[in-house]
């Protein structure tokens, strides 16, 4: 009789062990994360690279293998959101950072807004950031 009670408390013990092990405790909100620019500046022209960084804003750690499904690069800041030009991703870079390359028409700012999913996570990182183009 004991063997028995012993081995149904063993049981109920892996039992709740495995339903403790696999739930997913998030340890962060999407309010924790932010793009940063790399370089705040850019000269004008075509094929220039803009590079951003996604960290964690509680650790300062970059935030690699976030999916990027929103860009728009535009001169909002200068008071011209309809000119807008081509944002194309492109390959490489440390992790946490994600390169862009954009033609920059004109010199002054101009606005990039992004959006991203981050793995684990629920919710979007949205974020504008402004990049001078000068001569």
């Amino acid at each position: 009789m004991k063997t028995f009670k012993l081995a149904r408390a063993f049981q109920a013990a892996l039992i709740g062990m495995a339903v403790v092990g696999s739930t997913h405790v998030a340890l962060a909100d999407i309010k924790d994360y932010e793009f940063k620019l790399v370089e705040p500046t850019v000269a004008v022209g075509k094929d220039k690279i803009v590079t951003v960084q996604l960290v964690n804003k509680k650790t300062g750690k970059p935030v690699p293998d976030a999916v990027i499904f929103a860009t728009r690069l535009d001169m909002g800041p200068e008071g011209m959101p309809e000119m807008a030009t081509k944002i194309v991703r492109e390959p490489g870079g440390e992790p946490g950072s994600y390169r862009f390359k954009a033609a920059f028409g004109m010199e002054g700012k101009w606005l990039l807004s992004l959006g991203a999913k981050v793995q684990g996570e629920t919710g979007t990182v949205e974020s504008k950031l402004v990049i001078t183009a000068q001569k």
